[in-house]
């Protein structure tokens, strides 16, 4: 597997019956970009987000920038 190839993987917090969303992280050096697809259907399509807009939406959602559902 090169670099090029995307590693998905879902949070560890994502136990909460499959409404979950993966990334690839490995890309964010790379290529700056983070793919982010649905778990549900892997061969769907992905939203690749800019690396330094992934780290900020994160950062939000770890200070509670975005409230709970």
């Amino acid at each position: 597997m090169t670099t090029d190839t995307p590693r998905w993987f879902k949070s560890s917090y994502s136990s909460n019956g499959g409404d979950c969303v993966e990334v690839a992280s490995n890309l964010a050096t790379s290529h700056g970009v983070v793919p982010v697809r649905d778990s549900k259907n892997p061969t769907g399509p992905a939203l690749t987000v800019p690396a330094h807009a992934f780290v900020s939406f994160v950062a939000g959602v770890k200070a509670g920038e975005f409230g709970t559902v």
